[in-house]
Parts: C-alpha cells; structure tokens; sequence
C-alpha cells in the first residue's frame, strides 16, 4: 500500500534486494510515488554474510535501521587458513583481512540486510513480486512498461536495481558483455551440514589457483560452503547450465584433499548451489534518457572488494538526493554520478586488497601471502580501509517538488 500524497512523480524500481528497497525509501522520503518490481516469489531469507561498511553504516543509520542490523550482526571471530593438507597456516581476526572495524562495521546475513530494507519501506511503497521488466519505451514524457505478465504501466522514471545481470540494463544501455569484466575467478556457494564444530568462525584452504571456505555463522547447524578456482571464463553454455556448472567444479577439485570430496559431494547434493564468475561491472554511464542504474546493475565490485552491499547502499543515497535536488532527471543523473563515480572507482580497485588476495594462482605468490597472514594481528583492526570511508554523504535534501 502506498501511504501519503507523491508531488514529485512516479517512479518504478526492478529488484527488491539491497539497493531497490534503499533507493525506493529515499525517493518515496523526498515525495516520489515508487514501484518496486521483483522477478522473485518473495525476500529471499538466510543467505551468505555481507559486510556494511564506513559510509554505507551512515546512510543506514540515517534509514533508522543501524540497531536492527547490530542485533543481527554475526560477528564472526577467527579466520583460519589451511595449507593443501589441512594444516594450519595463520590464524587471523576476519576484520584485518576485510578491512573493517570492529564495533562500526556491521556484518549480517544477506537476508537480514534485506528484510530490514524491506521493512523500512514496505508500508510506503508498491511491491510486486513475482514479476519483472520485460519492455521499456521511453517517450517525451516518461517510459511505457510493459512487465513479463503482461500489465503495462507508465512512469516517469525507471531505475534498474537488478543486480549484476541486469535485465535493466541490457535493455537500455545493451548486452552485458559491453560491461561485464571477468577478474579470472569462478565461485560457487551452497550449504552444507556443520559436521566439523565450528562457530563463528572461517576455515580457508588454499593451493595455488583454487581456495575452500567453510564459514560458521554463530552457532548454526549448517556452514556456508565455498569454492573458489581461477581459470579463463567458461563459455556461455556452462554459465546456463547447472549441471555443467557442478561438473566443472568437481574436475577442477578432483584431486584435492582435505575436507574438498565432501564439499564436493556435498555441493551434488545441495538445493541451493550458487555459480557464478568473479567479475565488475564497470560502465561509462550509469543512464540513459529517463532511466538509470543503481548498485550492482550500474558497477558491481564483486565479492573479491566485499563492497557490493555498501556501495549499494550508498549509490541509492546519492541517487535519491540527486533526483529531489534537481528538477530534471538529466541533471539528477549527472549530478549522480559526478558525485559518486569517484568512490565507486576506488572501491573497485580494492580487489587487490584484501579477499583478492586469498586467491594466489601461484606456489610463490601463496607462499608470500601466507607469510603476509602471519604478520597479521588476531585482534581486530583499530582503523579500516580508507576506500571505505572516501565519500562524506551530503544532509537530506530539503526541497521542494519538481517536474519531470
């Protein structure tokens, strides 16, 4: 149900996970009707651990959600690296190697971000789930829809918040691969019985080129399972077929020890395995005439930066006050990315930070990064990563309303 009077125009927002229902609080905040389509049934709970970060921590103390989010904090307390047989190699804090903060930073399952999002805003905005964008045609005076139902609206505006295959995307600014960066990883993530006793904590097993995490959120009965493997970008038929994707994997562990054949097996059986490559999105512009891109959609960082969360959170923000500061969405958008490409860029580069560094692909370089671990405190840092923190968010906006 959408609460309230909107003066300033109608929005539609594609994807209700981190920076859809963001962005939709801010706009409906400065008095925009919004829209939020999900191609999902419904929030999906549970999920992998994301990190919310320096900025990012404002803009959701800002929302009023920071305290429900410290409630949900996992506050994982030991990294462990492993060496091909399973020995230990260092033991770390997980903040010195992610780059937070202990006590600022917040780290919280997937779900949880997005179920607090979703609440902040659901009273105040249209969601429709079960549904998505399917035709965009923009004329003078704002975009006809047509959604993968068949209904067919219109609004003013269109901001694609649909992640980093975007159908946004593809259909204003062309097909992915324009943008797509492949960073020479392939993951894949599922869940698995906690049979090894562990709790907040991580195991990390390396040899060069391929890696394993088990992650224990808390206490859980299931660990988040992880492997990792560099090599060149599989062709299109393995990135549609799970099957493939599976038998992919399975070879390229094949011969590896420790806790990986049940992992692997582990993996066959799971019912939710998620593959993907390790990749940016990186884009010249994030617009194009009345619709514009946010998040991942508009400059992904990949999991290898741990910011896709954060930089969502952030790039909604900013989008929304540039949109209520200026009365043209062309201006707005400008003023958008003038803003906050700076910050994006930085936190792109980060993937030689950081987790892009529990990755060597050789014996030598694996040998220096695990000798760089053991210098590692396994205390929590004092201070994070100054990419983290590189933006100051401007107040609220304060105006009045507009015309599109």
């Amino acid at each position: 149900m959408v609460m309230g009077t909107a003066t300033k125009g109608t929005v539609l927002v594609s994807g209700a996970s981190i920076a859809g229902p963001a962005v939709a609080f801010w706009l409906r905040r400065y008095g925009f009707a919004v829209t939020v389509v999900e191609k999902s049934a419904g929030l999906r709970a549970g999920g992998y651990p994301v990190d919310v970060r320096g900025t990012a921590v404002e803009v959701a103390r800002r929302m009023g959600i920071l305290p429900q989010l410290r409630e949900a904090h996992v506050e994982s307390r030991r990294l462990t690296f492993l060496d091909a047989e399973g020995g230990e190699a260092a033991v770390v804090h997980p903040q010195a190697v992610a780059g937070g903060v202990e006590g600022r930073d917040v780290e919280v399952r997937r779900g949880d971000l997005a179920g607090a999002l979703y609440g902040a805003v659901r009273d105040e905005v249209e969601f429709v789930f079960d549904d998505s964008v399917e035709v965009l045609t923009e004329h003078e005076h704002g975009v006809d829809v047509t959604f993968r139902s068949g209904v067919r609206r219109s609004f003013d505006l269109v901001l694609g918040a649909d992640g980093l295959h975007s159908r946004t995307r593809e259909l204003v600014c062309g097909p992915e691969q324009r943008f797509h960066h492949y960073l020479g990883y392939c993951f894949t993530v599922f869940t698995m019985p906690n049979t090894f006793g562990l709790s907040h904590e991580v195991l990390m097993w390396n040899t060069p080129g391929r890696a394993a995490a088990l992650y224990a959120v808390e206490d859980a009965d299931e660990v988040h399972a992880f492997l990792n493997f560099a090599g060149p970008e599989p062709g299109y038929e393995v990135l549609r077929d799970p099957e493939a994707q599976r038998d992919l994997v399975a070879t390229t562990f094949a011969d590896a020890g420790w806790e990986i054949p049940a992992m692997v097996a582990a993996m066959r059986r799971a019912s939710d395995p998620f593959f993907d490559t390790v990749s940016q999105i990186r884009m010249p512009r994030w617009s194009s005439g009345r619709t514009a891109l946010v998040g991942d959609a508009a400059y992904a960082p990949s999991f290898l930066t741990g910011q896709g969360s954060s930089l969502a959170l952030v790039g909604a923000y900013v989008l929304a006050a540039s949109l209520a500061a200026h009365r043209d969405h062309t201006a707005a958008f400008a003023a958008y990315e003038r803003d906050l490409r700076g910050f994006v860029e930085l936190n792109q580069a980060q993937v030689t930070e950081g987790d892009a560094a529990l990755f060597p692909t050789t014996a030598a370089a694996l040998e220096r990064r695990n000798a760089r671990l053991r210098a590692l405190t396994a205390s929590p840092p004092a201070t994070g990563r100054p990419a983290h923190t590189a933006l100051t968010l401007p107040e609220p906006v304060q105006s009045g309303p507009s015309d599109r």
